[in-house]
């Protein structure tokens, strides 16, 4: 089959051909339909995860299963024994092994899956649209989650704010107006992602140093040290800070360091379970994404434009 390798670390990806990959016992075997291109793709080419190599990288995938249909890929696999995974939480899995940073993944024509709850129907949902959310679209669901309490505990004068309007933050904005009555703000200093926020229906977007006023949830997709200290500065008694972005930054943290009794949390992935919550609030309510698809010999050209900030949205290899 046709694949795409990570054989050494900041080096370029490479298009090779592997045997087609044979189902052992307890796992199940997929045709990949399509991957999305991720950021954490381009950590995993960096080095920063440790990934053993050679490796297929992607993790935003769907594929057609043999007696599942059409299905989307769950990547954060566990190891299925520890009391972290049996509460449904695989995604913070110590031992965990996620397809596509620790396992090969969707950059493939093939791809085998561990375990077939870890294959969720995905419904007559376009799969090459919907690839991102199997990542972009689940951490962003999340995120957004933990959030409603505080928003609704302010009713209608909550107010949010999302930090990064690329595509988790696009999700992101969608989800903040879909679940709850909040208005939302956008800190993004890209004219164009201030732009297509407003198209998303934010009630304003602009760059970090233009905000105004006090939130009573922030979501940062960024991470980085000026955006979390914007979030310190910007966050509401009583309210939270949900950080996702994986660009270092670190604040200070305990009383009189933030305000009194915010809320500070990190928010990886989702839970299996919440892929399919995802997918059926995605039938339910159509996500608009911009989304490009790219031939899987071009993953290489996908992951520079990444780094070059210019995909403006998500971009989908297609084997």
């Amino acid at each position: 089959m046709k694949a795409v390798e990570l054989q050494a670390y900041q080096q370029p990806l490479v298009v090779v051909d592997r045997p087609a990959p044979v189902a052992g016992e307890g796992q199940e075997l997929i045709d990949v339909t399509a991957c999305g291109v991720c950021h954490s793709d381009i950590h995993v080419v960096d080095g920063q995860f440790g990934s053993p190599l050679p490796l297929i990288p992607g993790h935003e995938v769907t594929g057609v299963h043999h007696d599942l249909g059409p299905v989307m890929v769950y990547a954060p696999w566990g190891c299925r024994h520890c009391w972290i995974c049996e509460t449904g939480h695989e995604m913070i899995c110590p031992d965990g092994a996620e397809a596509g940073l620790f396992r090969d993944g969707g950059y493939a024509e093939q791809m085998l899956v561990t375990h077939r709850e870890y294959l969720q129907p995905l419904g007559d949902l376009d799969p090459v649209r919907s690839a991102p959310l199997a990542c972009g679209g689940l951490t962003a669901f999340r995120a957004a989650r933990h959030t409603l309490e505080a928003l609704r505990r302010r009713g209608p004068a909550a107010r949010a704010l999302v930090i990064g309007a690329g595509g988790l933050g696009q999700f992101g904005i969608q989800f903040l107006r879909l679940m709850t009555d909040a208005e939302v703000w956008v800190a993004d200093p890209a004219p164009g992602k201030q732009r297509r926020a407003v198209e998303l229906g934010a009630t304003a977007a602009v760059a970090t140093d233009e905000l105004d006023g006090k939130f009573d949830a922030i979501i940062d997709f960024v991470g980085a040290q000026p955006t979390l200290e914007a979030a310190v500065q910007r966050v509401q008694r009583r309210g939270i800070v949900v950080a996702v972005g994986l660009y270092g930054g670190r604040v200070p943290f305990g009383v009189g360091a933030v305000p009194h009794e915010a809320q500070f949390m990190s928010s990886i992935w989702g839970t299996v379970g919440e892929l399919g919550e995802l997918i059926a609030f995605a039938h339910r309510h159509p996500i608009q994404d911009t989304v490009e698809p790219m031939p899987l010999e071009r993953a290489e050209e996908a992951h520079q434009r990444l780094r070059a900030g210019e995909a403006a949205g998500r971009i989908v290899l297609v084997p």
